[in-house]
This record gives structure tokens, sequence and C-alpha cells, in this order.
């Protein structure tokens, strides 16, 4: 099963660098890309392992696909992220968590990058005052509230961030397997 994890980590990685290519060229993510590893990654657990890791590559793929999904709905993440992320789960399929663990480094990733986007436009403080009313608002009276301020927001790409959150995650497995040659 160790040389299968392996494997399977070498195939989220390579689906993870072909997003971080797409995305930064295109601006998208081609469903081509995405959607044959959330239905072969499933059948080929099936065929190698039985039934029970098939199930539980789909499983995989349903939970790291829920949060993004969920943020897709409320325009904070685009659809081709919601669809890598359930690829990488079904990829890592072997695991319940490892996509999950994707998608939360590569939130961090991302995180990290417009942070220093806007630290580098002089908007980061204006920006966090900005969030910071936001999660008070509810709190407040209405004549007191503050209305949202879009413009101080930044887009960013998730496939880099995929990717750099895939490579860290793949690594140790990688290593692992070298030592054992």
């Amino acid at each position: 099963m160790n040389m299968a994890v392996t494997t399977a980590m070498g195939l989220a990685l390579g689906v993870a660098a072909a997003t971080a290519f797409y995305d930064w060229r295109r601006g998208e993510i081609p469903n081509w890309l995405t959607l044959p590893p959330i239905v072969a990654a499933p059948l080929a657990y099936g065929l190698a392992f039985g039934f029970e890791l098939a199930l539980h590559s789909l499983a995989a793929a349903f939970v790291s696909a829920l949060v993004p999904y969920l943020l897709f709905r409320r325009g904070g993440m685009g659809g081709g992220d919601v669809k890598v992320f359930g690829a990488l789960g079904a990829i890592t399929g072997f695991d319940l968590l490892v996509g999950v663990e994707i998608q939360l480094g590569a939130l961090v990733v991302a995180m990290t990058a417009a942070c220093c986007s806007l630290a580098w436009k002089g908007a980061l403080l204006r920006t966090l005052g900005n969030a910071l009313a936001q999660a008070v608002n509810p709190l407040i009276p209405i004549r007191w509230r503050q209305g949202r301020c879009d413009a101080l927001s930044t887009p960013v790409r998730m496939g880099g961030a995929i990717f750099v959150a895939t490579g860290v995650l793949a690594a140790p497995h990688f290593v692992v397997a070298w030592s054992d040659l």
C-alpha cells in the first residue's frame, strides 16, 4: 500500500502542477483536467483495493469539495477550484483528510499571498479594518453599520497555492519512498 500512496501523491502533484500552469496562463482550470480524476480515482481504488476504498475515495472527493463549494456559492472561489479540490480528494482517497489538508494549506498560502499583495499596494491595514467592521456589523445597531467596500479586496488565483500545498504534503511520502529504495 505504501507504493500506492506514493503513486497517488505523485498523481495529485501532477494534477496540481497542471492546475497551477493553466490557472497562471489562462485564469481558468479546464474540466478535462479535473473531471477525469474524480471518476477514474474511485474506479482505480475499487479495482486495486476493493469496493470499500472506492467508496472512501468518493467520500474524500465530497469532503474535499464541500467547503470550496460553499465558498463558490458565496462568490469567494471559482468553480474550477472546487473541482480541483474534489479531484485531489478523490486521488488521495487512501486517507479521507489528505484532500482537506491540501485545501487548508492552499487557503493559507493564498491568504498569505493576498496579504502580501495588499501590503505591497499599501492597502493591507484598510482592508483588515474593513474586514473587522464587516465582522462586527451584525452585532451593532443598524445606524452605525458600515457598508461593504469591495475596492479593498484583491482576487487571488488558487492554482499556485494548490500546487504549493500539494507539494508540501507530498514531499514526506516521496522522501520515505526514496529511503526505502
